[in-house]
């Protein structure tokens, strides 16, 4: 039987080194989130433009307007709700950190019952109440998490805003490529990309996950399609409606 191979070393000094590095932010689900919504709304305006017979350059000129446009639109939408998340989380640490300047024994009393509600009591619960609220950066940080469920953003808005803006313009753009070289049945080539487009960000995903990477990758293109199936559809309604 094969020995478990660990992710990381447990020495004290790699622990030590390891802990002194701040955690990186992640900002996957921005790429994850904009590469889809790309793909899915390129396809859509594709598909409803084919269906209304339009021209390969007019479908071009409505595709590229939708990158930019929906493109930025989701950036700026993501930075803004990064952002009040920020300004949620700093909103309710200064209240609590009033709470301890004004009503510091309320707050160690709702510390007490936080870890009593975790199942500590006696003795236990009384140096743990003393250890967390020895500390004011120890204490705040367990009343947010407590209390509120929040921990502090590592998160950039605006890292986020572009991560979200860079894959919905390059996940979205490969729905276009047929149209931008000309082929023939371009709307074949648009639904093969689109398809290679959903499995490519399933595939990068599965580095995060613990899903191997082609179930990741059918996984994720099965809900890109899905998504791109109603888009179709759309469009094609709207073939009817336009005759």
């Amino acid at each position: 039987m094969p020995v478990p191979v660990l992710e990381h070393s447990h020495r004290p000094d790699e622990i030590a080194s390891r802990l002194s590095v701040r955690p990186k932010a992640s900002y996957l689900r921005d790429w994850i989130y904009g590469g889809i919504d790309g793909a899915v709304t390129t396809f859509a305006i594709v598909a409803g433009a084919v269906g209304a017979s339009l021209t390969p350059n007019i479908i071009l000129v409505l595709g590229v307007a939708n990158l930019l446009a929906d493109g930025f639109s989701m950036a700026a939408a993501n930075y803004s709700g990064s952002k009040s998340e920020d300004e949620a989380y700093a909103r309710l640490l200064a209240i609590e950190e009033k709470h301890i300047c004004l009503a510091p024994e309320g707050e160690r009393e709702e510390i007490r019952q936080i870890f009593r509600a975790k199942g500590y009591e006696g003795d236990d619960l009384d140096d743990l109440v003393r250890l967390v609220t020895s500390n004011r950066a120890t204490w705040l940080e367990t009343m947010m998490q407590a209390e509120y469920g929040l921990t502090a953003s590592t998160r950039s808005p605006l890292k986020a805003a572009c991560a979200t803006f860079a894959a919905f313009v390059f996940c979205g753009s490969l729905p276009l490529l047929p149209f931008v070289f000309g082929f023939r049945s371009s709307a074949v080539y648009t639904t093969i990309l689109t398809a290679l487009a959903f499995f490519l960000i399933g595939s990068i995903k599965s580095r995060w996950s613990t899903k191997g990477w082609l179930y990741s990758a059918f996984e994720t293109t099965g809900i890109g399609l899905s998504a791109a199936a109603i888009a179709y559809l759309a469009g094609y309604l709207l073939r009817g409606i336009s005759v």
